[in-house]
């Protein structure tokens, strides 16, 4: 897949220090005023002071769960102890101290906005598509929703760009339009539930055929222009202009290997017993060759119809092989004969995505959540952040592929680049 570059004029600096003096007058003026009429403003939680000129811009993150961090408690797996997998512990996903700002939107700690390099927001949300759900669970989408449940990531995103200096915006949305956790329950479930001499396969069940459908793929393009666009029109209404910020755009990872690629065989039930990759071969290569290429193609070409040219693409296609869940060459921890995720070598003999647990397998006493199947984990999440960084660029940012290039850790993360 081709990767985008993209590189800011050089007048945005200026630029952006202006916006900063503008911003600490109107606060200036706004808390005089009040001050003269003795009542107190209200504060909103992001509505706080803005960074001196000279201060570095944030890295902010909007999207669903590809980008909010699910899964990234864990680094690797183990069906024999929890505890050797267990990188950042229960308090992973509790991004507003001692609990959720939004439940089960998972936004780890591991998170591969938090660069480190810039000051970074973390708005993105597991479950999330382009438009904000109010179903069970409020799942806020790239849009201006607001309500009793919370704030669509648009509007969320406006609010903190017109108090904060933002200089890129990472976005990934797409893949629960198209009916991701759906198609990957219906692989496992066929999987399971099908002899190895009578085998069902997932890709040609009629749900799935529907959810890849041209005309769903064409909605779902449709769909992520808009969500696209809204982000911009939020920046701009922040006071942005459009050569001030810079939109970056992952695509999806390839979460399983090909058919010649697993460890274990499609014979019995090991593959999702043991591995938790119920995938038959057929559809493992459907995945890799049909499914993922027509998410990928689906998004880039809603980025495209969205008009917008501060953009760039970060290119995610490939950035696991060889870590991939199930994948030869890793391993569960009791497979490869090291003890934790701490033990050296792990980051290179462990798997970089989660494995799929189904509600059976999860009891009340379960660290796991089922949300976190297929998703990228603690080492995933680091990978993909050393290719963030890299875009990011000190400030220039840029797109590119994001690939693995190196064994072990530098710096605490993966050897990654971006090319």
């Amino acid at each position: 897949m081709p990767s985008a570059r993209f590189v800011l004029p050089a007048h945005r600096t200026s630029h952006r220090a202006t916006r900063r003096a503008t911003h600490r007058a109107t606060l200036a003026f706004l808390g005089s005023a009040a001050a003269a009429l003795g009542v107190l403003a209200p504060v909103s939680p992001v509505a706080v002071a803005p960074a001196a000129a000279d201060e570095t811009p944030y890295v902010v993150s909007v999207g669903d769960s590809y980008i909010s961090g699910e899964a990234g408690r864990w680094a690797g797996s183990s069906n024999a102890d929890s505890d050797r997998a267990d990188a950042l512990g229960a308090g992973a996903y509790l991004d507003a101290g001692s609990s959720e700002s939004i439940e089960r939107c998972h936004r780890s700690s591991s998170a591969e906005i938090h660069i480190g390099t810039a000051p970074s927001l973390n708005l993105a949300c597991s479950g999330a598509e382009t438009s904000t759900s109010t179903g069970d669970r409020f799942k806020p989408g790239l849009d201006f929703y607001e309500g009793s449940e919370g704030q669509g990531q648009a509007l969320a995103l406006q609010e903190f760009a017109s108090t904060h200096d933002v200089g890129m915006v990472v976005v990934s949305i797409g893949g629960n339009d198209v009916g991701f956790a759906d198609v990957v329950q219906t692989c496992v479930l066929d999987f399971l539930y099908s002899p190895g001499w009578a085998k069902d396969y997932c890709h040609d069940d009629n749900s799935v055929e529907q959810a890849f459908s041209a005309s769903h793929l064409a909605q779902v393009r449709a769909d992520v222009a808009a969500g696209l666009t809204n982000i911009a029109t939020a920046m701009r209404t922040a006071g942005y202009s459009d050569d001030e910020w810079t939109l970056l755009l992952q695509t999806y990872p390839s979460p399983i290997p090909r058919a010649g690629g697993f460890r274990y065989s499609q014979s019995g039930y090991t593959r999702q017993d043991t591995g938790g990759c119920g995938f038959w071969n057929a559809d493992a290569d459907w995945a890799n060759d049909t499914a993922l290429p027509a998410i990928n193609s689906t998004v880039l070409g809603g980025l495209a119809d969205s008009g917008l040219t501060n953009t760039a693409v970060l290119d995610l296609a490939h950035t696991f092989d060889g870590r991939r869940l199930c994948e030869s060459g890793v391993g569960l921890y009791e497979e490869v004969g090291l003890a934790s995720w701490t033990s050296p070598g792990a980051v290179d003999r462990t798997e970089w995505v989660n494995q799929i647990r189904t509600v059976s397998t999860i009891g009340s006493s379960s660290p796991y959540y089922v949300q976190e199947s297929l998703h990228p984990n603690y080492w995933g999440q680091l990978a993909v952040r050393s290719c963030v960084r890299q875009a990011w660029n000190g400030g220039t940012p840029v797109g590119g592929t994001c690939t693995r290039t190196g064994t072990g850790l530098t710096a605490g993360e993966p050897v990654m680049a971006l090319r």
